[in-house]
């Protein structure tokens, strides 16, 4: 019986929210990373939807450097090094060029304009089948 009710309520990562010391900054650079803007209430929120998908992102203004916080989001790219060229010749600067990882990913990193860290990624099959993925019996 627990089993169906787990399976009824399935859960799907759809929404993530980030701090940002100026809102309208951030929009700017997360529009210029393809993300369209469907609520505009800067100074303090918008929100995004992701370009493919169903997923959404939003900012929301916050006095604290989320540097210390470890927080990475992750957008994928099915053309990760043609997606990075273009970045960079709208002015984007990288932390990282697109990068083979030892977990089959291929990443490039950067920062928002708070600090939050950004990965580009293209990761394939492997995001959700790695080699190395938990079998269950």
């Amino acid at each position: 019986m627990f089993e169906r009710e787990v399976e009824d309520n399935l859960m799907e990562l759809n929404q993530i929210t980030v701090p940002a010391t100026d809102v309208a900054a951030s929009v700017e650079f997360y529009k210029l990373l393809g993300l369209r803007l469907i609520v505009d209430s800067v100074p303090h929120y918008a929100r995004f939807e992701c370009p493919d998908g169903n997923a959404t992102f939003s900012i929301e203004h916050g006095e604290e450097n989320p540097q210390a916080a470890g927080i990475v989001v992750y957008f994928e790219c099915l053309e990760l090094d043609q997606e990075v060229d273009a970045l960079k010749a709208k002015g984007v600067r990288f932390e990282t060029d697109p990068t083979d990882q030892p977990w089959l990913w291929r990443e490039a990193r950067l920062r928002d304009p708070t600090g939050n860290s950004i990965c580009l990624f293209y990761a394939g099959e492997y995001r959700l089948n790695p080699p190395w993925r938990v079998r269950t019996c």
